[in-house]
């Protein structure tokens, strides 16, 4: 949610704050991100971190972790975030020091500044950004006569203690009581409370932006515009298209380990290119759709979408799958062109299908949960229960979509495991009579079996729970 969203008993417009400043004779409080400083100090330092790549993976592999969670919770995860960055990038700070000047002339906020070097009293700047990073930045702003409040990056301590019990610490209760705190975060409410003047400021110049968020790496996207707040990576992809995948296929691995790692990485080359689809279906349906089904981060959180950089990647890691699903014997150039026929159809069919009505997408959106299910089975030979196994697994995820786009506009919350044991076992029936159930009771489908029953035990559970008897 954006601070302008937000309402507190202490807004204020950028006028009349200014005005407070000029006309208030006692201590000025002032938070320093988004207010003085009209951007976030702890995001551009960790943005002027080079290479730019590694920091953002760094960046991604610490939200997976989530180790904030043993230290105080979200409030310490800035912490953790520039501990790491001085750490393992120890030039940043170099960096930063060099770059505080640009940042300052452009994102100093000019009407405050000006309206602070025209009080005779210290300003004092109290923040929850860290100390070896405010101070250099600052210093380039230009106040004249500034005292500064700032978190320790060698302490969780001050983060979870916030900004208030840092201020009393540094100034004394009698000093907070008489002040004017100005800031534009709602999390400062217990400072406001505690002071003369308490002003919450939202100026329509801030920029709200995330750290390297101009930087590409495949799944940003789907994790934190698409499917935020989901672990759709880990639950939707991983849980349950690359658990098909493998088990579907590995028992006819030569190399089981080099097979798995290949798969994995086929896996990365294909989304790659399968969510340049959803960004794409999020843009035309913004541009054409009078009702477009959008998440609220779509507008609110700058995530880079590039077009060409999603082919290298694809390219690039599906090169180096295709040497792992091949080992120990060469590739041939065969896979090569045969993987790249999969993501030019694979973004073809995406293409097509977001230009196309709710009709026939009906349709169409079995050929897309195909593709995902099934891509790799293009360089990777599957036993014939595996097949089985890959099309109930679409069945399952096309049948909801057509009750959605059929009968209502909710998607309806069918039991999805559920559903796609019921195809598994049919067509493993019919397998089995038409082949012999040798077919479906061997290795391969064992572990099929077992997985599926597994993921599916919840929802079987609630279903032999409800039985009732109609004729008792």
């Amino acid at each position: 949610m954006s601070p302008a969203d937000l309402v507190t008993p202490h807004d204020a417009p950028p006028e009349v704050a200014l005005q407070a400043i000029l006309d208030h004779g006692g201590p000025i409080l002032l938070d320093l991100d988004e207010t003085l400083y009209l951007s976030n100090s702890t995001e551009d330092y960790i943005d002027s971190t080079h290479p730019r790549l590694a920091a953002l993976i760094l960046m991604r592999l610490l939200d997976l972790v989530g180790p904030w969670r043993w230290t105080g919770g979200e409030t310490t995860r800035d912490v953790w975030r520039v501990r790491s960055i001085s750490i393992l990038f120890p030039w940043t700070s170099a960096r930063w020091n060099k770059e505080v000047l640009q940042l300052a002339g452009q994102y100093t906020n000019r009407p405050l500044l000006s309206a602070l070097k025209s009080v005779p009293t210290t300003t004092i700047i109290a923040t929850s950004g860290f100390r070896p990073i405010v101070v250099p930045l600052v210093a380039a702003l230009g106040l004249p006569k500034v005292q500064i409040i700032a978190a320790r990056v060698s302490s969780f301590t001050d983060r979870r203690a916030g900004k208030l019990h840092l201020a009393l610490q540094a100034l004394g209760e009698s000093a907070v009581r008489s002040a004017l705190v100005l800031t534009d975060s709602a999390q400062d409410i217990p400072l406001l409370d505690a002071c003369a003047l308490p002003l919450r400021t939202v100026w329509p110049e801030a920029r709200y932006r995330s750290a390297l968020s101009g930087v590409y790496l495949p799944g940003q996207y789907l994790s934190q515009i698409k499917r935020p707040g989901e672990r759709y990576i880990v639950r939707a992809i991983l849980q349950e298209d690359f658990a098909l995948w493998i088990l579907s296929s590995v028992a006819l691995a030569a190399l089981p380990l080099t097979h798995v790692l290949g798969l994995l990485l086929l896996l990365l080359s294909f989304w790659a290119i399968y969510e340049r689809g959803y960004v794409d279906n999020d843009l035309i349906a913004e541009r054409f759709e009078s009702d477009p089904k959008l998440t609220s981060q779509f507008r609110s959180v700058s995530v880079a979408t590039p077009a060409v950089q999603p082919w290298i990647w694809a390219l690039v890691i599906g090169a180096l799958a295709i040497v792992l699903l091949r080992y120990p014997r060469t590739p041939t150039p065969a896979d090569g062109v045969v993987w790249i026929g999969v993501l030019l159809a694979t973004h073809a069919w995406f293409w097509l299908y977001n230009r196309m009505d709710k009709g026939t997408r009906v349709w169409m959106f079995a050929g897309l949960q195909f593709a995902r299910s099934a891509a790799f089975v293009a360089l990777v030979p599957i036993e014939p229960v595996g097949a089985i196994a890959l099309g109930s697994h679409v069945l399952a995820k096309w049948v909801p979509y057509y009750i959605y786009r059929t009968v209502g506009r909710e998607w309806p919350g069918a039991p999805f495991h559920l559903c796609r044991l019921l195809f598994f076992v049919v067509l493993s029936l019919i397998l089995g009579v038409s082949l012999g159930f040798e077919r479906v009771t061997d290795t391969t489908a064992l572990a099929l079996w077992a997985w599926s029953l597994y993921r599916a035990r919840h929802e079987l559970a609630t279903a032999v729970q409800s039985i009732r008897r109609l004729d008792r």
